[in-house]
Protein backbone atom coordinates (compact mmCIF):
# COMPACT_ATOMS: atom_id res chain seq x y z
CA UNK A 1 0.00 0.00 0.00
CA UNK A 2 2.94 2.32 0.53
CA UNK A 3 3.78 2.11 -3.16
CA UNK A 4 0.27 3.25 -4.08
CA UNK A 5 0.49 6.11 -1.59
CA UNK A 6 3.85 7.25 -2.99
CA UNK A 7 2.62 6.91 -6.59
CA UNK A 8 -0.48 9.00 -5.79
CA UNK A 9 1.69 11.64 -4.12
CA UNK A 10 3.90 11.73 -7.20
CA UNK A 11 0.98 11.99 -9.61
CA UNK A 12 -0.60 14.71 -7.48
CA UNK A 13 2.66 16.65 -7.52
CA UNK A 14 2.95 16.30 -11.29
CA UNK A 15 -0.64 17.40 -11.90
CA UNK A 16 -0.29 20.33 -9.53
CA UNK A 17 2.97 21.27 -11.22
CA UNK A 18 1.35 21.18 -14.64
CA UNK A 19 -1.53 23.35 -13.49
CA UNK A 20 0.74 25.89 -11.81
CA UNK A 21 3.16 25.92 -14.76
CA UNK A 22 0.53 27.64 -16.91
CA UNK A 23 0.00 30.50 -14.43
CA UNK A 24 3.32 30.76 -12.58
CA UNK A 25 6.05 28.65 -14.22
CA UNK A 26 8.64 29.59 -11.58
CA UNK A 27 6.63 27.81 -8.88
CA UNK A 28 6.43 24.55 -10.83
CA UNK A 29 10.01 23.69 -9.88
CA UNK A 30 9.32 24.31 -6.20
CA UNK A 31 6.33 21.97 -6.33
CA UNK A 32 8.53 19.31 -7.91
CA UNK A 33 11.18 19.85 -5.25
CA UNK A 34 8.67 19.65 -2.40
CA UNK A 35 7.07 16.51 -3.83
CA UNK A 36 10.46 14.87 -4.24
CA UNK A 37 11.50 15.71 -0.70
CA UNK A 38 8.22 14.35 0.69
CA UNK A 39 8.68 11.09 -1.16
CA UNK A 40 12.30 10.90 -0.03
CA UNK A 41 11.26 11.40 3.59
CA UNK A 42 8.51 8.81 3.30
CA UNK A 43 11.00 6.33 1.89
CA UNK A 44 13.27 6.71 4.91
CA UNK A 45 11.43 3.79 6.54
CA UNK A 46 12.58 1.54 3.70
CA UNK A 47 16.11 2.84 4.05
CA UNK A 48 16.03 2.08 7.77
CA UNK A 49 14.97 -1.50 7.01
CA UNK A 50 17.83 -1.80 4.52
CA UNK A 51 20.35 -0.57 7.08
CA UNK A 52 19.04 -2.99 9.70
CA UNK A 53 19.23 -5.88 7.23
CA UNK A 54 22.83 -5.07 6.38
CA UNK A 55 23.64 -4.86 10.10
CA UNK A 56 22.06 -8.30 10.54
CA UNK A 57 24.23 -9.69 7.76
CA UNK A 58 27.29 -8.17 9.40
CA UNK A 59 26.41 -9.79 12.72
CA UNK A 60 25.70 -13.25 11.25
CA UNK A 61 28.51 -13.58 8.74
CA UNK A 62 32.22 -12.92 9.10
CA UNK A 63 32.16 -10.04 6.63
CA UNK A 64 34.58 -7.17 6.94
CA UNK A 65 32.66 -4.06 7.99
CA UNK A 66 34.46 -1.92 5.43
CA UNK A 67 32.80 -3.85 2.58
CA UNK A 68 29.34 -3.21 3.95
CA UNK A 69 30.20 0.44 4.55
CA UNK A 70 31.21 0.73 0.90
CA UNK A 71 27.91 -0.85 -0.09
CA UNK A 72 25.94 1.63 2.04
CA UNK A 73 27.88 4.58 0.61
CA UNK A 74 27.22 3.37 -2.92
CA UNK A 75 23.51 3.08 -2.23
CA UNK A 76 23.54 6.63 -0.83
CA UNK A 77 25.39 7.96 -3.85
CA UNK A 78 22.89 6.29 -6.17
CA UNK A 79 19.87 7.76 -4.37
CA UNK A 80 21.28 11.26 -4.00
CA UNK A 81 22.55 11.29 -7.58
CA UNK A 82 19.25 10.09 -9.02
CA UNK A 83 17.23 12.56 -6.94
CA UNK A 84 19.40 15.58 -7.77
CA UNK A 85 19.61 14.58 -11.43
CA UNK A 86 15.83 14.37 -11.62
CA UNK A 87 15.47 17.81 -10.09
CA UNK A 88 17.90 19.26 -12.60
CA UNK A 89 15.97 17.65 -15.46
CA UNK A 90 12.71 19.08 -14.09
CA UNK A 91 14.29 22.53 -13.98
CA UNK A 92 15.34 22.20 -17.62
CA UNK A 93 19.05 21.62 -17.02
CA UNK A 94 19.48 18.24 -18.70
CA UNK A 95 23.20 18.71 -19.30
CA UNK A 96 23.84 19.32 -15.60
CA UNK A 97 21.70 16.28 -14.76
CA UNK A 98 23.79 14.13 -17.09
CA UNK A 99 27.01 15.37 -15.50
CA UNK A 100 25.68 14.55 -12.03
CA UNK A 101 24.83 11.03 -13.19
CA UNK A 102 28.28 10.54 -14.73
CA UNK A 103 30.01 11.79 -11.59
CA UNK A 104 27.94 9.49 -9.39
CA UNK A 105 28.68 6.48 -11.58
CA UNK A 106 32.39 7.24 -11.55
CA UNK A 107 32.31 7.70 -7.78
CA UNK A 108 30.63 4.33 -7.30
CA UNK A 109 33.13 2.66 -9.60
CA UNK A 110 36.02 4.21 -7.68
CA UNK A 111 34.53 3.02 -4.38
CA UNK A 112 33.99 -0.50 -5.72
CA UNK A 113 37.47 -0.90 -7.14
CA UNK A 114 39.22 -1.87 -3.86
CA UNK A 115 36.52 -4.45 -3.16
CA UNK A 116 36.91 -5.85 -6.67
CA UNK A 117 40.69 -6.03 -6.29
CA UNK A 118 40.32 -7.88 -2.98
CA UNK A 119 37.91 -10.32 -4.60
CA UNK A 120 40.34 -10.93 -7.46
CA UNK A 121 43.17 -11.55 -4.96
CA UNK A 122 40.99 -14.07 -3.12
CA UNK A 123 40.18 -15.89 -6.39
CA UNK A 124 43.85 -15.89 -7.33
CA UNK A 125 44.67 -17.35 -3.88
CA UNK A 126 42.20 -20.18 -4.43
CA UNK A 127 43.55 -20.93 -7.89
CA UNK A 128 47.23 -20.52 -7.06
Amino acid sequence: MDVIRIALLGFTGVLLGLIVRECRPEFSFYISLACGICILLLSSERAQYLIESIQSIRNRLPVDASYLNVLMKMIGIAYIGHFSSGLCKDAGYGAVADEIEIFCRLSMMAMALPVLLTLLEMIQGFLG
